[in-house]
């Protein structure tokens, strides 16, 4: 699991990715839902009785939002997994000894990191090293 625009050897990080980014994502995408069919009811409400809105066009968008509505749960449900993922390879590396992609940092891991994007290492020496592709672990 990589950190997003950290180098393996930073030594003071800030996530690129807020925690709270999805659950306000999904909070986006729910208002637009409840929006919509807000909308919905309006337009059946204030159609011309002459020419009603066709039902395969009404049943296509509800579709349609039901779709985003899957998602959004979807998602959630991805992200809790890699919460726990993430949790697992946390623990896995303290106490180990870790080495980084270019071989310059190198130490004991005494504590872990997380955020929602990756995983930073405390090395007993001080430094910090994110745990990513091409980090050595034994």
């Amino acid at each position: 699991m990589a950190v997003s625009g950290v180098s393996t050897t930073s030594t003071s990080y800030t996530p690129t990715v807020s925690a709270t980014e999805s659950t306000s994502d999904a909070s986006a995408a729910t208002l637009n839902y409840e929006n919509f069919l807000k909308l919905l009811v309006a337009q059946m409400k204030n159609q011309d009785p002459t020419e009603p809105m066709d039902a395969s066009e009404q049943i296509a968008q509800l579709a349609t939002f039901s779709q985003v509505e899957q998602t959004i749960k979807t998602n959630k449900n991805l992200e809790s997994l890699l919460q726990r993922t993430s949790l697992s390879e946390a623990d896995a590396v303290i106490g180990k000894t870790v080495t980084s992609a270019d071989g310059k940092t190198t130490g004991v891991v005494k504590e872990v990191k997380l955020y929602s994007d990756g995983i930073i290492a405390v090395l007993d020496t001080g430094k910090e090293l994110v745990i990513g592709p091409g980090v050595k672990v034994k």
